[in-house]
């Protein structure tokens, strides 16, 4: 199994990020090949600092591996080092249909009211996203909800590649979905995605928080007056209070239904400073180790230069091989 995945380089880890993603990140570590990104190249379809990404990108490296994504056992990288994603992209650019960008939700969403504003990249990008997985010859992608239908895009363009050239220059890459992957919400709405565009702090647990700041944002999550029941159907019209929940299942790598049973009847009175102690004594190692990496940039670029150089080696091939499909002269 190969999967590909990647994150955007904001400079630190949420909880969402931690318990959506990373810590299965790791535990795929063990179980395949795997190879993981900074999406900085998709970071640069809206504005950015210069400086700032430059700074966000060894951040997250810095973030990832105090996670413990392993640079020894995964390839750890950023696109713009590999040139192979922007290659591909644009010849899968060229074979696909803009009626089937048309189609995708997040563009929608992120150019809200002002599409004409927005650049080509910001409607293009899934193909890029394509592009990050196919050039591998990815078996497996890691997706939560909101990207099962740039995962199906990356399938049809595939798909479509393949055809018109009469060749199976692409592996059509399957779902992977984690064993204990949670889709975490904000601390201040239940039914909004835990983010870094909040401009609400208290809506999320930064990695880099310090151990009273994490107690005092979980104390002070939103939830209802009601007791915790005893399944998780009760749940349904709480979402504040099932988020909770599903942040102490995730850290403590119990089933939500176990930790149902432990505080069945018991009000947030309780359960919130069990939450907070919990949270604290994972992820404090994490943010100690995290401080330490971060000031060695030289470490950092290595990583990524390590990791840059083992991509190009496996992306390379299929280039070529897309180059050959479409009759475009190399040699």
């Amino acid at each position: 199994m190969r999967t590909v995945s990647g994150i955007q380089p904001t400079g630190n880890l949420h909880l969402g990020n931690y318990l959506g993603a990373i810590k299965n990140w790791v535990k795929m570590q063990d179980e395949g090949e795997c190879l993981f990104f900074l999406a900085d190249l998709h970071a640069i379809t809206v504005h950015n600092d210069p400086a700032e990404l430059t700074a966000n990108c060894r951040g997250m490296v810095a973030a990832l591996v105090a996670a413990g994504v392993d640079p020894d056992k995964s390839t750890l990288f950023n696109q713009a080092r590999v040139s192979a994603h922007p290659e591909l992209a644009w010849m899968l650019i060229c074979n696909t249909p803009m009626g089937w960008l048309d189609r995708m939700t997040q563009f929608k969403e992120k150019s809200g009211k002002h599409k004409q504003r927005a650049s080509l990249g910001l409607y293009g990008y899934p193909v890029l996203q394509a592009a990050d997985v196919l050039v591998y010859q990815a078996t497996h992608v890691p997706v939560g909800d909101d990207q099962r239908q740039h995962l199906e895009l990356a399938r049809d363009i595939a798909t479509k590649f393949n055809s018109d050239t009469g060749t199976e220059t692409f592996t059509l890459p399957e779902p992977f979905f984690g064993k204990s992957a949670a889709r975490i919400m904000s601390l201040r709405d239940g039914n909004a995605k835990m983010s870094k565009s909040d401009p609400s702090d208290l809506s999320r647990i930064n990695m880099s928080d310090d151990d009273e700041t994490i107690a005092r944002k979980l104390k002070k999550a939103k939830t209802d007056p009601e007791p915790l029941p005893d399944n998780m159907a009760d749940l349904a019209d709480r979402p504040e209070a099932r988020n909770l929940i599903g942040i102490y299942a995730a850290l403590a790598d119990q089933s939500q239904e176990a930790v149902l049973a432990e505080y069945a009847g018991k009000g947030f009175g309780d359960f919130k400073p069990a939450l907070a102690d919990l949270a604290v004594s994972k992820l404090s190692p994490i943010r100690q180790r995290f401080e330490e990496l971060r000031k060695d940039t030289a470490a950092i670029d290595a990583i990524l230069r390590d990791g840059s150089e083992k991509a190009s080696a496996l992306a390379r091939p299929t280039v070529e091989a897309a180059y050959a499909a479409l009759g475009l002269l190399r040699n």
